[in-house]
């Protein structure tokens, strides 16, 4: 049972001596708007020096990849390959390919109302409320858009699909249409992830994701499908993508109800990392609880920063 312990000393050389690698969150964790946690860069080589994957995962669905790549570099964070990082952004469009076009693996097992889904009758369009970051995600993966045909002066196809990411441009008239295409009962309602809001650098808080989700689910009468943290499709894209055991495997995240919750879900050891949202008293007051639920918020260690990990690997 986890029992949220302060991870150091001959307790933390022996939980990374024995991983095979270890999962990250980024917001909080890695960063914190545009300056690097002291340390970090500095951890993440010395993981890569140890013979250690470091694979990153994120709910943001702002940035496709390729800019998450460049934001890596431009923070000090060097060798970061696209290919290590797993947004919700490109899950999402990994999930919808596989669905609309049936092409990919990981998709066949994202969740268990989409896989007794009927299949979707022939080719169709993708209904994105969400920035350009997510948009391109949905295009590399062969994907076409709502109005892209009209765009090219080619015939429309249906909608087959509304995905909800982060949209800070989101309208009444945004939530009106993908309410008018959820009529169709063929076509899904997926979102990129859970977040229900985001913190700003001035202490306020901006809407997430959950959110616009609980918006559009709420005038649809619709249940969105979820792809992000906590729920496991993530992991089961990096599973497939790199055959790692989540028995060997640490997921470092600053949110107890996505990022901990995840690596409960995906059977990982988790440690909670106190530079971002959730705070020691919350992961304790948990664990202290009745609840079974609340006992799946509680992370197994607690670090004040993960360059607290950084005496736990060998040099």
């Amino acid at each position: 049972m986890a029992g949220c312990r302060r991870l150091s000393g001959a307790g933390l050389r022996e939980v990374l001596g024995e991983a095979q690698g270890v999962l990250f969150d980024c917001d909080g964790v890695l960063w914190a708007g545009e300056r690097a946690v002291p340390g970090a860069p500095e951890l993440l080589e010395r993981l890569s020096r140890s013979g250690k994957a470091a694979l990153f995962v994120s709910n943001n669905s702002r940035r496709s990849v390729a800019e998450l790549e460049r934001r890596f570099s431009r923070l000090g964070f060097r060798g970061v390959r696209g290919e290590q990082v797993f947004s919700s952004a490109l899950c999402s469009a990994l999930y919808l390919r596989q669905r609309l076009l049936g092409e990919g693996g990981a998709g066949d097992s994202a969740s268990s109302s989409s896989a007794s889904s009927p299949p979707l009758p022939g080719p169709g369009t993708v209904f994105a409320l969400g920035g350009e970051g997510l948009r391109g995600e949905l295009r590399d993966a062969g994907l076409r858009l709502a109005g892209q045909e009209a765009e090219e002066g080619g015939e429309a196809l249906p909608v087959r699909a509304v995905l909800v990411g982060y949209d800070d441009q989101f309208t009444f008239a945004k939530l009106s249409q993908a309410c008018a295409y959820l009529r169709d009962p063929h076509c899904l309602l997926v979102a990129t992830d859970p977040d229900p809001w985001h913190p700003l650098s001035n202490g306020q808080r901006t809407p997430g994701t959950g959110s616009l989700t609980a918006a559009v689910e709420t005038a649809s009468g619709r249940k969105a499908t979820v792809i992000g943290k906590p729920n496991t499709y993530m992991f089961e894209c990096i599973v497939e993508r790199f055959g790692v055991d989540p028995s060997r495997m640490l997921m470092v995240g600053d949110r107890l109800e996505t990022d901990i919750l995840f690596g409960k879900n995906c059977g990982l050891e988790t440690v909670l990392t106190l530079t971002g949202v959730s705070h020691l008293e919350e992961a304790q007051a948990y664990m202290a609880s009745d609840s079974p639920a609340a006992k799946d918020l509680v992370p197994h260690y607690y670090v004040d920063s993960i360059a607290d990990l950084i005496p736990g690997l060998d040099e």
